[in-house]
C-alpha cells in the first residue's frame, strides 16, 4: 500500500546471534536456503503487524494503550493463537542492537518467531542517480542484518518508484544482485512483492527474479494488491499465479482491499489459494488484513478461512 512509503527506518542494524524458536534451516553445499515448513494449517499462518498499525506505537498509532512492538508476538499469541508473526519496518521503534536483543528475548518468552521482515524504504534501486541506487542497497542491507539477529528467515524488501527514470529492468537487477549476495551470507532469503503496479508488477517482478537466478530470491504473492491497481482483473489473477511460481516461504493472505481513494476489490480466495496448491507452495500464509473495519475480527476470519482452504 502507498502509505507504507511514508514511514522509514534510517539507522543502521547490527547482526546478532539466530532465535533457536526461528523455523530451522539447512544449508546445502550451494548455499541454497532449505527451510523446514510445518504441514498443520494453523502452523502456516502468521500474523502480520502492518494490519494492525492504529494499535501499535508509531506514527499511526490512534489507540490510548499502545502496543509496543517487541511485544506484539505475546499479544497475537493471546488473540488468535497463532505464533509467527511478520513485522513491519515501520512499526520498529528503535534499530540498535539493545532494541533487537530485547526484542528477540521477548519473542523467546512468546515461544513465538518472525517469519519475515516487510521492509520499506525510499529509495529506488533503479535510479539513474548511482548515489540512489547504493542508499536502496545499503537500505536493504541493514535490514538482512536485522534479520539474522531476530532470527527471521526472510525479508520482503520493496522497489520505490525512482524520480529520476521509469522502472529499469538492467539496474533493478544490479542492484538486487548485491544485495542477495549479501543475504547469502547472513542466510538470510529476499522475497520481492507484488505491491506498486510499476516497479513490483507481478510479471516485472517474475523477470528480475528469473534474471537474478538466486535461490536466495524468491516472489511474496499478495493476494489482494494486483487486483487493486489493475483495471483488468484477469491479469491480475494471471500475475499472482506466475508469481506463485517464484514464491517459496511467505504470501500474503487478503480476502478483499480498499485504497485511500475508496475503490474496493474482493479476491477470490479458492482460485488464489489453488494457485499455491498448483505450484506446490510449502510456505508461510501471512495475514494482512487491509479493509475498512476492525482488523482483529478481519484477521480472525483470514484465519479461518485460510484453514479451511489448506485442510
Amino acid at each position: 500500500m502507498s502509505t507504507r512509503r511514508q514511514f522509514l527506518t534510517q539507522s543502521a542494524i547490527a547482526g546478532g546471534a539466530l532465535l533457536c524458536s526461528r523455523p530451522r534451516c539447512l544449508y546445502a553445499a550451494n548455499r541454497s536456503p532449505t527451510l523446514r515448513f510445518p504441514s498443520q494449517p494453523r502452523e502456516r499462518i502468521a500474523i502480520a503487524s502492518y494490519p494492525f498499525r492504529n494499535f501499535i506505537v508509531g506514527e499511526e498509532n490512534k489507540s490510548p494503550h499502545p502496543i509496543e512492538l517487541k511485544d506484539f508476538a505475546a499479544h497475537v499469541v493471546e488473540k488468535f493463537n497463532i505464533n509467527k508473526i511478520e513485522p513491519w519496518t515501520g512499526h520498529f521503534p528503535s534499530p540498535d542492537p539493545k532494541y533487537l536483543n530485547d526484542f528477540r528475548a521477548a519473542l523467546e518468552q512468546a515461544k513465538a518467531a518472525v517469519i519475515n521482515i516487510a521492509v520499506d524504504g525510499e529509495h529506488s534501486p533503479y535510479a539513474l542517480d548511482r548515489s540512489e541506487r547504493e542508499q536502496a542497497i545499503a537500505f536493504s542491507k541493514r535490514w538482512i542484518d536485522a534479520a539474522a539477529a531476530i532470527g527471521a528467515p526472510s525479508v520482503r524488501t520493496n522497489l520505490p518508484a525512482a524520480k529520476d527514470a521509469k522502472a529499469d529492468l538492467n539496474r533493478t537487477i544490479e542492484s538486487l544482485k548485491r544485495v542477495v549476495e549479501y543475504a547469502e551470507v547472513k542466510n538470510v532469503v529476499v522475497n520481492l512483492e507484488n505491491d506498486n503496479p510499476v516497479s513490483e508488477d507481478p510479471f516485472f517482478l517474475n523477470q528480475v527474479i528469473e534474471r537474478v537466478n538466486s535461490p536466495w530470491l524468491h516472489a511474496l504473492p499478495d493476494f489482494g494488491n494486483t487486483l487493486l491497481s489493475s483495471a483488468d482483473p484477469e491479469r491480475a489473477y494471471k500475475g499472482v499465479d506466475a508469481m506463485f511460481g517464484h514464491a517459496y516461504c511467505i504470501s500474503h493472505v487478503k480476502d478483499g482491499e480498499t485504497d485511500e481513494k475508496g475503490k474496493s476489490v474482493k479476491v477470490d480466495l479458492a482460485r488464489t489459494f489453488g494457485f499455491a496448491k498448483a505450484h506446490g507452495y510449502k510456505g508461510y500464509f501471512s495475514m494482512e488484513f487491509d479493509r475498512p473495519g476492525d482488523p482483529y475480527s478481519g484477521t480472525k476470519d483470514l484465519i479461518e478461512k485460510t484453514i479451511r482452504y489448506l485442510s
